[in-house]
Order: C-alpha cells, then structure tokens, then sequence
C-alpha cells in the first residue's frame, strides 16, 4: 500500500523546487486510481496549508484518440489553487517550472454549485460565463513520463493556467477554430469540438469525478474543460498566444532564462 503523505510530501516538494523525480510507479509499485486521488488532494493541502484556495478544477483526456491511446475509458481530473491563476498577458517565471507545456482549452465559471451525476441541460444551467483559456502543464517527473497513477497523483500536471475575456455564458464553444502561437510561429491549431465533441460533456464529467471524491463544485470556481489540441513545448519562447476567434484572445509572457 502506498505512503500517501509521503508520495505527496515528494510531489509538492518537487513542485516547489521544480526540480524533477523518478515517478512513482516502479519504485512505490503500481497506484491505485483512489491512492492516486488521495495523493493528489494530499498534496494540494500542502498549498492550502501555505495559503492557497481552491479556484476550480481541470479535465484531462478529454481527447477520445487520447483515452484510447491510454486504454482509459474516461477522463482524469486535478484541482486548480490561486496560486496557479496567471492574468491574461501577464507573466510567468520560467525558474517556477520544469519542462512546461502549453495546451489551448476552454473554460467555464460557475454560478451555482455541480456535484455528482447531472444532466448536460443540468450542467448548462450552473454556467455563469465561457472564456478560451491556456493551460500551463509541467510534470514533476523526469523526462515528462509517468504511469496513469503517477499523472493523477501529480494533479494531473496542471501547474498554472490563463483565461481570457469572460463571455456570456450562452456563447457558442462547441466548435471554435484554435490558433496557438510559441513567439511567433504557429505551434497548434485544433477546434475545441476536440473536447469530448461537445466542452459542456466535460462539465458533466467534472461533476461526476469530482463529486466522486466528495468534492461540489462552488460558484465564482473555473473549470477548465481540456484541450483542444496537443501540447506544446514552451521551452526558450517568450511569448505564447491563442486566438480563439468568437471567444477572443489570450496569452502570457515568459520572463527568465531556459527551463
């Protein structure tokens, strides 16, 4: 049986010091996906512990080609903490992370509290606005590889994320062409239909998993519904933007040297 507190001590430490480990499985053997998730919430009450608030949850292999490519039949999810909120145009400190990544993605915020199994109309309704969004994901362990185990336990990679102008909540994201640029040049482009075929079928999974875990989702919380595209390394860029056309534009700024 794993260590729960001391796997999650390792992670947030690692996070900290951003510098990377072993993963887990190999050395703790195979985790469990409820040792995993007790991991994850472990050492995300490392950050709360330091001052950190919950701000909402992220969704992973929110791609059918990924789920399929995992042997998964279903999504994974991690929590998102105040100190990951990065404005949109402002700037991250390159020295905070590891090998990070950028994925194009939508978000939602909510006006009325989502738990357990609901409806898409259900869903729908506790949805206060939409916004296209930039996840920043960068794995604690060496080389950026991990068992399923090892992913969940790290918070799913999640390691900061940005939101653009917030839209009325009926704004259409079923369909929205996605222009992701590294500095200058085009890293990605996709259509956020990639999300499950419909972002809200992500919502209704985030309430499901969550709720799972005895967590309700709150208003004012962000939920950011997956990717849209592949991720992109940041490496030596300076910039990163994403033109998500009805939905508006987002981008930060890398300040410092090479991860």
């Amino acid at each position: 049986m794993a260590d729960i507190a001391a796997i999650a001590a390792k992670l947030d430490e690692a996070a900290l010091g951003a510098r990377a480990i072993p993963q887990i499985t190999g050395q703790e053997g195979e985790l469990s996906l409820a040792e995993a998730y007790d991991i994850q919430r472990a050492a995300i009450d490392h950050r709360i512990a330091r001052g950190a608030a919950l701000v909402g949850v992220k969704m992973g292999f929110t791609s059918e080609a990924k789920m399929v490519q995992m042997g998964l039949k279903d999504q994974i999810w991690g929590r998102l903490t105040s100190d990951m909120v990065v404005p949109n145009g402002g700037a991250i400190d390159r020295a905070r992370f590891i090998h990070p990544r950028v994925e194009p993605e939508v978000a939602v915020r909510l006006k009325a509290p989502l738990s357990g199994e609901v409806t898409r109309e259900e869903a729908f309704a506790a949805v206060d606005a939409v916004a296209a969004a930039l996840e920043i994901i960068d794995s604690r362990y060496l080389n950026f590889r991990f068992a399923l185990g090892d992913v969940i336990a790290d918070n799913a990679s999640s390691s900061a994320f940005v939101t653009g102008p917030w839209l009325a909540a009926d704004t259409d994201i079923s369909d929205v062409a996605m222009t992701m640029r590294v500095d200058d040049g085009i890293a990605e482009t996709g259509t956020s239909a990639a999300i499950l075929g419909d972002p809200i079928r992500s919502l209704v999974a985030a309430a499901r998993l969550a709720g799972s875990a005895g967590l309700v989702l709150q208003p004012g919380w962000t939920i950011m519904l997956g990717g849209a595209t592949a991720a992109a390394a940041i490496g030596a860029a300076r910039t990163v933007s994403l033109d998500a056309g009805h939905l508006g534009r987002v981008g930060f700024t890398i300040e410092g040297g090479a991860a």
